[in-house]
């Protein structure tokens, strides 16, 4: 019932949290295999219809999810590059290791639904489309920290900002999707420090 006490349709914006709140809480239930389209409309209340028009494959709603999740990620700057990125890897990481173990009990060390996101974007243009946006925007925040980290004098002036970011993100994806080693905070900051020993600024 509306405010007013007249029955009326929900509001988009309510509608796509309604259903994003379902597969997201289905999504790490189960993971990806478990992900169905038809119960995260049944748990959200909506007509299926009404789900496939805003997302008209599971990797489209998988993908929504993400986004929901990473959202909430915040990118500190101190002025501190050696504080400030491990604390980004280290939210990349666990984004990473929130996928992996979704819908498992055991310590299965295999990709799991990273992978799965991977593979829907080779399947489906428009998602590989939408997943690339998303890591964009975020990214562009994080290579902002090294922009001003370079500004600063902490690092060269010559440094190349987006091959770098890439070195430090990508190993993290390496890690999950091929080793099956672990990612988390220890793993963040040794990347870091590594990668910064090249592109410090040499004091004089």
């Amino acid at each position: 019932m509306t405010e007013s006490g007249r029955r009326g349709r929900p509001r988009r914006a309510e509608v796509d949290e309604s259903v994003l709140k379902a597969a997201t809480e289905l999504l790490l239930e189960r993971g990806y295999t478990g992900l169905s389209p038809d119960e995260v409309a049944e748990r959200a209340g909506i007509a299926k219809t009404t789900l496939y028009r805003r997302w008209p494959t599971k990797d489209h709603l998988a993908v929504a999810v993400v986004a929901r999740l990473q959202a909430g990620d915040e990118i500190t700057d101190t002025g501190d590059i050696r504080r400030d990125l491990p604390d980004y890897l280290e939210k990349i990481a666990a984004g990473l290791n929130r996928m992996r173990a979704a819908g498992r009990t055991d310590d299965d060390p295999s990709a799991g639904t990273v992978a799965e996101l991977v593979a829907a974007a080779a399947r489906h243009p428009d998602v590989g489309e939408l997943e690339r946006d998303l890591y964009a925007r975020r990214n562009t925040l994080a290579r902002a920290l090294l922009e001003r980290a370079v500004e600063r004098g902490e690092l060269r002036a010559d440094l190349d900002v987006e091959a770098l970011f890439d070195q430090l993100a990508g190993a993290l994806y390496y890690r999950v999707l091929i080793t099956g080693r672990p990612v988390g905070r220890a793993y963040a900051e040794r990347l870091v420090d590594t990668a910064l020993r090249g592109a410090a600024r040499e004091k004089r």
